[in-house]
């Protein structure tokens, strides 16, 4: 959403700026859930009513926890068909300082477009012009899709995430500055198209590209473009009248200025497809409340009405779950984020977004006849903030610790089908690493570092520090498939690495054997274990920057225009162009390269540096004590490396604490394999926290 996840991955419009999170698996970091803040009264509600809803929402936003999280906020609660509250905080634009006024302040609303999507497409299968159970190609027959299995994917998959497609994000020239530029829906569908790579309906995957299909579906099912249809028979019925996919007229005259994580300011932009079901509604906070009412009221507002009151508790009712403490995807709205101890509740349904600017939560409680929407125009945590405090102040019955039947946690050798090493479906460079501990399970990250998950259930674990839980899903055999879990990406599912087929060149005794064959069962290398891997050969510069880029899911650069003389048709050229846009090589448009000169070991070091230097400055690395001979313009990179441990086991500590990197030597592939194997597993951040903290205590005056 991402991302939730965060909506998309970051454009090169900004992908200097994060390039370093991207590249340390970061593309994820707004995702990340930490625990539910403590409220006042928990365990108390307050009555929902215009006064204390007020109330809490004035104090909420003046809090210094929120007050970093938006430049402006527009926000509306509604509550047995009536707008209890509804206010703006904070300003449109920090140079002109207006005021956010919820009715006429205008937020790109980002993946809570998909809602309106799926509503749109139970409209039309409430007429009998679509089926949830049709194959979506029925509506699209010339649409050609590589599909291996014998099952195609349906509208209900759309609909739930669980189509089994390759992941297509939108691209990064998708962001661009060209408003006279016009792509279709359908055009873009047939050029960036994905192939079926895991049965339809077996697993759950956020999927952008799904709801961007269901989009064209409404659109040749209806027989009228996908904007006009919103327009006509979502928007006008229920009185929106300041939403829409277009940015034009008075939609781009009261859009509000939209700012990073860091609080950058980001210029309007266009997207592509022009038009864009899954991510490019715009909408004032009032608008959103006018369609909470609707669906509250069975679908109807005031003598309106949008959906069939049985549609609309189609719509309520989850379809998948790894447990019942952790559902995934109704028809247009997802789980809400987990409260500690109570995990996801399935009587509440919700739709997050995320844009590089901006950023929105949905939720609606139907059994409470309550909704609220929450948009600002500053992508990040906000909406994490909010909602358990929400919950915990008016609706704390949906915030208690689940009750768990009483269970016998497995000994350490029945736990041990859990361990392993787990890929994100969405992004495979989001790993995680589990490991037995006794009765417990050991689980670890690039992010957070290990932590114990203590078994609640046959499939349910609860993470001993903060209360989440995670779900496994296991085959008719009990075999372990997929992981869900509330930090990283709770949006979908992560895969189990398959077993290594191994290498015939790799034996057991090779010191890189763990990390060649665990990016081996993670797909990063074919596995098929009739094939050498060559762990002695060297590794060139060309190769090397290709290999970076593509395993952290980044694509080479469609730019002609090339940064060095020596590129032309060289099948690397896309990604080092990519690279230099990045920072993370340098270079003018008559030096050259030299893609295929042998890449040092100090030369690669340098390349990562360039790129995590802005997220993990150099004096931390400072005392690092180096043996060997390493070029001076290389050091501040080696130490960066040696210290959080992106090397494999060619480079050992002595017993004075140095270390030698080798840095001039050639880089082969058994140690570019090594590099990337720490990028995914090592918790960097963890150990920049200590070394931070080091460093403070270090210059804190004595006592």
């Amino acid at each position: 959403m991402m991302k939730k996840i965060s909506y998309i991955p970051r454009t090169s419009l900004w992908a200097k700026t994060f390039a370093a999170a991207l590249l340390t698996v970061c593309l994820m970091a707004s995702t990340v859930y930490g625990a539910a803040p403590e409220t006042e009264g928990k365990g108390k509600a307050a009555e929902l009513n215009a006064e204390n809803a007020t109330a809490f929402l004035d104090k909420f936003f003046a809090s210094e926890a929120a007050k970093p999280q938006y430049v402006g906020a527009s926000i509306v609660v509604v509550k047995d068909g009536k707008v209890i509250a509804q206010k703006g905080y904070g300003v449109t634009d920090k140079d002109k300082g207006a005021a956010v006024d919820p009715a006429s302040t205008v937020f790109r609303i980002a993946s809570v477009s998909k809602t309106f999507t799926a509503a749109a497409a139970m409209q039309l299968i409430e007429q009998g012009k679509i089926n949830l159970k049709d194959d979506f190609l029925k509506y699209v027959p010339d649409l050609k899709v590589e599909n291996p299995f014998n099952t195609p994917v349906t509208i209900e998959q759309l609909l739930t995430h669980t189509t089994g497609f390759e992941i297509r994000d939108p691209n990064q020239e998708d962001f661009h500055f060209d408003f006279d530029k016009l792509v279709s829906i359908e055009d873009y569908v047939r050029a960036n198209l994905p192939p079926v790579i895991r049965k339809p309906g077996s697993s759950y995957m956020y999927d952008n590209f799904g709801s961007l299909l269901l989009g064209l579906v409404v659109e040749k099912a209806s027989g009228v473009p996908f904007e006009s249809y919103m327009a006509q028979n979502i928007f006008k019925p229920l009185g929106m009248k300041n939403s829409g996919f277009k940015l034009e007229g008075t939609l781009k005259e009261h859009l509000a200025t939209g700012y990073d994580a860091t609080g950058k300011r980001i210029e309007p932009y266009a997207l592509t497809p022009t038009i864009m079901p899954h991510g490019g509604m715009l909408a004032t906070a009032e608008d959103v409340g006018k369609f909470m009412i609707a669906f509250l009221n069975g679908g109807a507002i005031e003598s309106s009405r949008i959906l069939a009151n049985k549609t609309v508790e189609q719509m309520e009712v989850y379809q998948s779950s790894i447990h019942p403490l952790l559902p995934n995807t109704t028809y247009g709205f997802e789980a809400p984020f987990q409260i500690p101890g109570a995990g996801s509740s399935s009587k509440i349904i919700t739709k997050a977004g995320d844009l590089p600017d901006f950023s929105s939560y949905l939720f609606l409680i139907p059994e409470q006849n309550t909704g609220v929407f929450l948009t600002y125009n500053q992508q990040g945590a906000l909406h994490h903030l909010f909602y358990p405090q929400f919950i915990q102040t008016f609706f704390p019955q949906y915030a208690a610790p689940a009750v768990l039947p009483d269970y016998k946690a497995s000994s350490s050798d029945q736990l041990e089908k859990f361990a392993g090493y787990y890929a994100d479906l969405r992004i495979r460079s989001i790993v995680s690493n589990l490991k037995t501990d006794k009765a417990d399970l050991l689980i670890s990250d690039v992010f957070i570092g290990p932590r114990k998950l203590h078994q609640v259930d046959t499939n349910l674990f609860v993470d001993e520090l903060t209360k989440q839980f995670t779900g496994f899903k296991l085959d008719e055999n009990g075999n372990v498939l997929y992981m869900k879990e509330p930090y990283l990406n709770p949006l979908g599912y992560a895969s189990k690495g398959a077993k290594a087929a191994g290498f015939t060149d790799v034996t057991k005794e090779n010191a890189f054997a763990e990390q060649i064959l665990t990016l081996q069962s993670l797909g990063y290398f074919a596995n098929d274990g009739g094939q050498a891997f060559q762990p002695e050969r060297q590794v060139t510069r060309g190769e090397y920057v290709k290999f970076i880029l593509e395993t952290s899911n980044l694509k080479g650069s469609k730019t002609t225009e090339l940064a060095f003389s020596d590129l032309a048709d060289h099948p690397s050229a896309a990604f080092v162009q990519a690279a230099y846009e990045l920072g993370m090589v340098k270079g003018s448009g008559s030096g050259k390269f030299e893609p295929d000169r042998v890449i040092t070991r100090q030369e690669a070091a340098v390349m990562l540096w360039r790129l995590l230097s802005a997220q993990y400055p150099a004096e931390l690395f400072a005392n690092v004590k180096l043996e060997g001979k390493t070029d001076a313009w290389a050091i501040p990179a080696v130490k960066m490396m040696i210290a959080l441990g992106i090397h494999g086991p060619e480079v050992k500590l002595s017993a004075n604490g140095s270390a030698d990197y080798q840095s001039r030597k050639a880089l082969n592939q058994q140690e570019q394999a090594a590099i990337l194997f720490a990028l995914l597993t090592q918790p960097t951040d963890q150990i920049v926290a200590t070394l931070s903290k080091g460093a403070a205590e270090s210059a804190a005056p004595a006592a």
